[in-house]
């Protein structure tokens, strides 16, 4: 087991260093940059993509990452009254006073050290601004992840005592659409539908808690803060459930066809016994030593359009607006550190695995 995990362990860094270089070159290759943003705002213009697209084409396609450390001010920016000694300024700022390679290496010391620096426009370090965003997607992930398995397990089972049934067929058919319908346009239709689009309001539709929210009572606010996160939730668990769902009826399906199942019966164990004192704790392990994957995968990846869609001040929002705004500390330490935590968290899952069910090694890997 230990050469196994020293193995992962090693694989992490390359696989790291990999993921983080091929995303900072294809950041810097794409149009736009947190200098054109900048004189955006200060010249009070919005530049969309469109409009960056078109001023590359303009300055003949160089594919340059719209803003290198090469390109004039007109390059940059046209028709912004920004004067060259700012502009030289503010490529010092960004650090686009240095080569590329130079400024990739640097990103790599610093994240070797810890150092994820200071966001470009939110004036705060990126650290400072996870800690503050890391309570509402903490919140999405717990509460989907436990609403997904308490609806999942007992369905799963379900399904699998009664295979071939008229509630397996039915069920089916819901599990199918849950899986089939992407998770942001079923947040849509709750918006449309219960959220003063077209029907009803009768939820809100933006935000974590209500403007009055610290005036209120403990219990207003535990009320308040369960009404906001009713749709949220709800969108993300027609996402996370179906998956779930079949993997624990293909376990319970598989353990009840084993021959220890049938052998329990010849000796007159009663279903109930048997279904529940054994199959059902042969059937969850795989289902248990899955759960530090798929809190994660709620937490980081899973909540990143619900909280665009909702307006939740979360991780998700917070990536979304730093892609926008071209804010690169964020976009790439942000990448670097949840990275890591899959990785590492892969790691604890495998490990997981050996300790609810002893049957499993790793051997062959460990000779591979």
């Amino acid at each position: 087991m230990l050469p196994y995990i020293l193995k992962r362990l090693v694989l992490v860094i390359p696989t790291l260093l990999g993921i983080v270089t091929i995303n900072f070159f294809l950041v810097q290759m794409a149009p736009g940059g947190p200098m054109e943003t900048m004189i955006a705002r200060m010249t009070g213009e919005e530049v969309t993509a469109e409009q960056r697209a078109l001023r590359q084409e303009d300055d003949g396609g160089s594919g340059g990452g719209g803003l290198s450390e090469d390109a004039s001010p007109a390059e940059m920016f046209r028709g912004g009254g920004i004067s060259p000694e700012l502009i030289e300024e503010l490529k010092k700022l960004y650090g686009f006073d240095k080569p590329i390679h130079e400024r990739y290496l640097l990103m790599l010391k610093n994240f070797a050290m810890l150092d994820f620096g200071d966001s470009f426009f939110r004036d705060k370090s990126v650290i400072e601004l996870i800690k503050e965003k890391l309570p509402v997607s903490i919140s999405l992930g717990v509460w989907t992840t436990i609403l997904v398995y308490l609806i999942s397990i007992p369905l799963g089972i379900g399904k699998a005592v009664r295979h071939g049934s008229r509630f397996d067929v039915w069920s089916s058919f819901f599990v199918i659409m849950g899986s089939a319908i992407p998770v942001f346009l079923f947040a849509v239709l709750l918006i449309i539908f219960f959220a003063g689009g077209n029907y009803f309001a009768w939820f809100p539709l933006r935000g974590l808690v209500s403007d009055g929210f610290a005036g209120m009572s403990l219990w207003e606010k535990v009320l308040d803060y369960l009404w906001h996160m009713c749709l949220p939730v709800v969108s993300m668990l027609i996402g996370g459930f179906a998956s779930l769902t079949m993997l624990t009826k293909n376990s319970f399906l598989d353990e009840i066809n084993k021959q220890y199942v049938t052998t329990a019966r010849a000796k007159g164990i009663t279903e109930k016994r048997i279904l529940y004192g054994h199959v059902f704790r042969n059937s969850m392990l795989i289902v248990i030593s899955g759960f530090p994957a798929a809190f994660i995968s709620m937490l980081f990846t899973g909540s990143l359009l619900i909280e665009v869609i909702f307006s939740l001040d979360g991780l998700g929002l917070m990536g979304f607006e730093a892609a926008m705004s071209r804010d690169y500390p964020v976009m790439f330490s942000t990448l670097y550190i949840f990275t890591l935590m899959g990785l590492v968290l892969g790691i604890i899952s495998d490990i997981t695995y050996t300790l609810v069910d002893p049957r499993i090694s790793f051997k062959a890997a460990e000779r591979g």
